[in-house]
């Protein structure tokens, strides 16, 4: 349980509710929160040391091109578990509750990464499944089991074929479960890159929106009122096409309507924020939109509360040409000791506490 009490008039705002100094409003104010942290984090390749010889990881191996060593494997574990278990602990005092992960290679490295001793304590519950990308890279959701039971799980397929040749790539992961009790459905992104050009690709993230809105639908068919989080790095802005025209996302709470998602880091872009950079541009590919359901206003249930960018300065790169870009575990210049070359993100959800 997290006392909100300040922080409350300072960012309700975004619920359009401000409150006057009134005996009745600043009861209302001062009632008890419990508030939970949601975040994501794409974290440029997490791999083991081992030669998979069904993918194409010969890179990430002590004899391939980028001489990953165990001793790097053990520093990058390091730094990922520090990140992971910082998120949120200003607001609410503890890691995040549910971590959506994207880039690792395996269980073995979850596993790794979940009994480090930034973690260990945490009790993180493991959901993965092998995706058919050829790099080997999935997606995966961290859940600390004191707060959250899985009911369901399942990688759904994204199918795109290029001249009659399967691309083949990342699953989206769902997850269903209870949130402190609360069903709560989650999607676990990672589209298509841009390789080849953004305009030339796009067609394959449209694909990958409408596989979202075609899970999103089926969820809502079982319960009109579900509640559903979908989060990734979608290598897509939320200003683009594939979450404008096929997920038809909103960028502000009073333009959502019944059944539409909202969009919190549509103007964290507008207002220059991002969350990994090329060429001196940034964009906000790592991303978390909510149902409708998660912004009605109701704190007798979880809902959203406000959205962030994890990126403390020692995430940042500090000096160089490159300064002020994440600090990332491989550059231009060849292995360097950071963390990725994305920032975290997260949601920050809350309900009342009853007396």
């Amino acid at each position: 349980m997290y006392n909100l009490k300040s922080h409350l008039l300072t960012h309700l705002i975004v619920f359009g509710l401000v409150f006057s100094l009134t005996n009745e409003s600043f009861c209302q104010a001062t009632k008890d929160y419990q508030i939970e942290t949601v975040a994501f984090y794409n974290v440029e390749n997490l791999f083991d040391t081992v030669d998979d010889t069904l993918t194409f990881d010969d890179d990430r191996t002590a004899l391939g091109k980028d001489r990953w060593t165990e001793d790097r494997y053990r520093k990058k574990l390091e730094n990922i578990a520090k990140v992971l278990s910082e998120i949120g602990v200003d607001q609410t005092g503890d890691s995040p509750l549910i971590i959506g992960l994207c880039e690792i290679e395996n269980r073995l490295v979850l596993e790794d990464l979940t009994t480090h001793p930034y973690l260990k304590e945490k009790k993180y519950g493991i959901i993965h499944f092998d995706s058919p990308d050829e790099r080997g890279i999935d997606v995966a959701l961290l859940y600390r089991k004191a707060g959250f039971i899985p009911l369901n799980a399942q990688p759904r397929k994204l199918l795109i074929y290029e001249q009659d040749k399967r691309d083949y790539t990342r699953d989206q992961l769902v997850v269903t479960g209870l949130l402190r009790g609360e069903e709560v459905h989650f999607i676990i992104n990672h589209w298509p890159s841009r390789s080849g050009g953004e305009a030339k690709s796009s067609y394959k993230r449209e694909k990958a929106a409408l596989l979202n809105k075609k899970i999103i639908d089926s969820l809502y068919k079982e319960n009109p009122a579900a509640r559903i989080i979908g989060m990734g790095d979608f290598n897509d802005d939320p200003t683009n096409k594939s979450f404008k025209k096929f997920l038809q996302t909103k960028g502000s709470i009073g333009e959502v309507g019944d059944k539409e998602l909202f969009n919190p880091m549509e103007i964290m872009l507008k207002n220059g924020k991002g969350t990994l950079a090329y060429r001196d541009s940034w964009n906000l590919f790592d991303q978390i939109y909510v149902s409708q359901s998660l912004i009605s206003k109701d704190f007798n249930g979880f809902q959203f509360y406000k959205a962030g960018i994890f990126n403390p300065p020692y995430v940042i790169t500090q000096n160089g040409q490159f300064k002020g870009y994440p600090y990332r575990t491989y550059g231009s210049a060849g292995y360097e000791p950071g963390y990725s070359d994305h920032f975290a993100v997260y949601i920050y959800l809350i309900r009342e506490v009853k007396q």
